[in-house]
């Protein structure tokens, strides 16, 4: 997801010891919920340590994880987050990281792909035509029966309707 964004997009936002953030692109402080925004839009951020200076984008995107968590937004299964402390002894600890960065870039690829087919399958598909012909003849027929009862008989009634009655019937019988 980091190569969403260019280099030259990295804003750096400044962690202070009272735990506030300073975004220096708009020159504000900011909450973690204006940081989790930023990363759904793809934006691209460094946090770093006010004093220090030390980068702790890793530590404040994974706070952003566990608010999201605490909201309800439950997405990282208790098994897989058992599983990720156990790596943290591990000495494969490194190709798990690998791994899991490859899986979320092949993840988000195939998302977009199955976004194009739907976006692409339901552009041709127009479900309610069939409900709107079926409504019409229905309409059709009704004021054809109603037309039985009226004195007057078929004077007010047009061609087309008696046309567009008469087909469902025709279909009927050739069944």
């Amino acid at each position: 997801m980091d190569k969403i964004a260019s280099k030259q997009d990295n804003v750096v936002i400044k962690k202070y010891a009272n735990r506030r953030l300073y975004d220096t692109e708009t020159s504000a402080y900011i909450t973690l919920e204006d940081l989790c925004d930023r990363v759904k839009a793809g934006r691209n951020f460094t946090v770093v340590d006010a004093k220090t200076g030390q980068d702790l984008t890793r530590q404040v995107l994974t706070q952003i994880i566990f608010e999201q968590e605490i909201k309800g937004f439950q997405i990282l299964p208790t098994s897989f987050l058992r599983s990720v402390i156990r790596f943290y002894d591990d000495k494969m600890h490194d190709v798990l990281q690998h791994y899991l960065d490859a899986s979320m870039v092949t993840f988000l690829g195939n998302q977009e792909r199955m976004q194009g087919m739907v976006g692409k399958a339901i552009d041709g598909f127009a479900p309610f035509n069939p409900l709107e012909e079926l409504t019409r003849q229905n309409v059709a027929l009704f004021e054809k029966t109603m037309q039985m009862f009226n004195p007057f008989g078929g004077m007010f009634g047009s061609k087309e309707e008696e046309k567009v009655a008469e087909e469902p019937q025709k279909k009927r019988a050739k069944r």
